[in-house]
């Protein structure tokens, strides 16, 4: 019996958790005294379910030098903090696990560092991993891209060395805000690989060099780059950064990419190199600058690329878009090889001009960069969305390199880069306001739109405007979803009365159809206005005469064929329809249709902005014209846009009631 008791207390002391046999209190009570500067995390405990509370206490130990030991199975941990003046050893073989199932928070992060300063953290041959494929499972969690391995916000002096960061529900290192931006920070020799949203992104950042670091295999929710530089506000900054021996490979979009529309003139300069980095079979660009259109809200600055290569990208290799006078984007012994997959429609260098550009395209320099291309397609090309942009300041040579090997150096001449890049002459017909104009259905007392309607799909957001009379039951349906993996929340759904008071406030479930019902208060045009981030939403089935409006800028259609009615009113003698697409690798086809069904004009594989520009022998009746909008035949098609000009910005689709400006 004795026997037996014993043995069962030996089972006993055998089950306590392993964290609580490895506490070295002795040892903790030295490294609080002072005494040792050096400690190990195991001191602190190990737990192979979850070793946070150790791991925790091990890094607020005031340790200056921590060891995290390879145990032979990861550490389980939940959300973490970094602490100041301390370098942390992540032994070679050691792997960091964030718990399975935790993290539910939108925004928890492995590692965050929030103001610390004096960090270096070392782990050549360790990993830090998340769950990418659970926090991208709906069902399991509240869709989010801010679950990063490694958060840096605010921090001052940070070195990060050897690591590799895995299957984030974000990215693999973010540089957000913390109150002030993050100064004099070191990443080298680091792999960011198969991350949710980044393998990196730059919001703020000066004093920051990254080396020898890949960043791959991105893959989940946009942008899916290897590396993004994009500030939230003009107050932050990408100053003094300077990218070396990098490589971006297999990300499902561009590899070094350049969002600043956030910044404006006021910002301070952006200053950014990189030496001898790479683009390996990106999804997107190999690299890729955007600003703003305007002079007051673009940044200025230079962003410079020296012995860089952009390879077998699956769009352009280099896409810019910016004002001429707002900054330098230079290019010096950098390569260009086979990007832009098979569509002859797309060059290996692409310039663009977005929506509401108002001054010249440009300031880029190339100092002999080596293109190497298919021969049937113009080595840089022109998307203009903006309408009649010209492109100016850009300036160098290139090298062309066949397929023997030949090369040929062609200087960039004015004439040159006009016979690759032909700017359109598109004639400025203003837009019309609504704000002076009494609407009312084209047929009075019309009764309820027919349900088989087939109402288009409106993209990121965008304007309705529906007339109803006091007392009446109105009601339509709004249908809101996913474009791609991109996440989602409730939308706001609020309807405005003529009067300017809201008439119903509901809000639409994400991945559904809501229903929205109100009595009218009043007479008149109610406006529905809504946005849905980066997806898409239709309104269906309305009780009452519905309009799409373009009165604040073009329309944002995504796929879909569609017929679209708009009215032209009595006395008009000139208009103009505006259509477009994205941009390189997004086109729109089009047709526009007179009252008498005859075609006036088509387009069809259409990047850049196209105007149907219409002269009307005799001043109009009161005129119903179509627009039918159709897949291109020979390219992607998606995001594309409708501007009408002259005439009232409002479309319907066919057997819809429009409505017009009374009298």
């Amino acid at each position: 019996m004795a026997r037996s008791l014993s043995l069962i207390f030996i089972a006993l002391l055998m089950a306590v958790p392993l964290c609580a046999q490895q506490v070295n209190q002795e040892m903790i009570d030295q490294v609080a005294a002072g005494e040792i500067t050096e400690a190990r995390a195991s001191w602190w405990g190990f737990n192979e379910e979850d070793s946070t509370e150790a791991l925790q206490a091990a890094i607020n130990s005031g340790a200056q030098k921590l060891i995290v030991e390879n145990m032979g199975k990861p550490w389980i941990v939940r959300p973490m903090s970094l602490a100041s003046n301390q370098e942390i050893i992540f032994e070679e073989g050691c792997e960091v696990l964030a718990k399975r199932g935790e993290f539910e928070g939108r925004n928890d992060t492995l590692f965050t560092a929030r103001g610390v300063e004096n960090v270096t953290i070392r782990g050549y041959g360790a990993t830090w991993r998340m769950w990418r494929e659970d926090y991208d499972n709906p069902e399991l969690y509240e869709k989010a891209e801010w679950r990063h391995c490694l958060a840096l916000r605010g921090v001052d002096g940070v070195n990060v060395y050897g690591l590799t960061l895995r299957e984030s529900g974000g990215d693999g290192i973010y540089f957000g805000a913390g109150g002030v931006t993050n100064f004099n920070v070191h990443i080298k020799d680091v792999i960011c690989d198969s991350n949710y949203r980044q393998g990196i992104s730059v919001i703020t950042a000066e004093n920051l060099l990254i080396e020898d670091t890949i960043m791959r295999n991105t893959s989940g929710t946009p942008p899916q780059a290897g590396i993004d530089f994009e500030p939230n506000n003009p107050e932050e900054r990408l100053v003094n950064i300077v990218m070396r021996n990098c490589l971006t490979e297999n990300n499902n979009s561009t590899g070094y990419t350049f969002y600043l529309r956030p910044m404006d003139a006021t910002s301070l300069p952006v200053s950014v190199r990189f030496e001898n980095c790479r683009s390996v079979g990106d999804g997107g660009y190999g690299t890729r600058v955007v600003t703003d259109t305007t002079l007051e809200n673009s940044v200025d600055g230079l962003i410079e690329y020296v012995d860089c290569v952009f390879e077998s990208s699956a769009r352009p290799g280099i896409g810019i878009s910016k004002p001429a006078e707002r900054g330098t984007v230079r290019f010096v012994n950098c390569k260009v090889i086979n990007t832009g997959g098979e569509d002859t429609t797309v060059s290996p260098i692409m310039f663009n001009s977005r929506m509401g550009a108002d001054v010249p395209v440009g300031g880029v320099e190339f100092v002999d960069l080596e293109l190497h291309d298919a021969p049937d397609r113009n080595p840089i090309s022109y998307v203009d969305q903006g309408g009649g942009i010209p492109i100016a300041d850009v300036s160098g040579n290139l090298i062309l390199v066949d397929e023997q090997g030949e090369r040929e150096n062609l200087q960039l001449t004015d004439e040159l880069l006009a016979e690759w890049m032909p700017i359109m002459a598109i004639k400025n017909i203003p837009r019309l306001s609504l704000d002076d104009m009494t609407l009312v259905p084209l047929v009075l007392d019309s009764p309820a739109v027919v349900t088989a309607i087939n109402w288009p799909v409106i993209r990121r957001d965008g304007s309705y405007v529906l007339y109803a009379g006091e007392g009446d039951e109105v009601s339509f349906t709004v249908e809101y979803t996913q474009v791609g993996r991109n996440a989602g929340r409730e939308m706001p759904v609020r309807v405005i009365a003529p009067s300017g008071e809201a008439a119903c406030e509901v809000a639409a479930v994400f991945q559904a159809e809501t229903e929205v019902r109100f009595t009218a208060p009043e007479t008149g045009i109610y406006t529905i206005a809504l946005t849905a981030g980066s997806n898409r939403f239709a309104l269906k089935d309305p009780s009452h005469p519905l309009n799409l409006s373009g009165a604040s800028g073009p329309i944002k259609f995504i796929g879909m064929n569609k017929d679209l009615t708009f009215f032209v009113p009595v006395g008009t003698m000139e208009f103009g329809v505006r259509v477009f697409g994205e941009g390189a690798g997004e086109a729109v086809a089009a047709k526009l249709i007179n009252p008498f069904g005859e075609v006036v004009g088509e387009v069809d594989n259409q990047f850049e902005m196209h105007q149907f520009h219409v002269e009307l022998e005799q001043p109009s009746a009161g005129e119903i014209w179509t627009l039918q909008i159709r897949k291109p035949s020979d390219t992607t098609w998606e995001d594309h846009f409708l501007d009408l000009r002259g005439v009232p910005p409002l479309v319907a689709p066919a057997g819809a009631t429009l409505l017009v400006p009374q009298g």
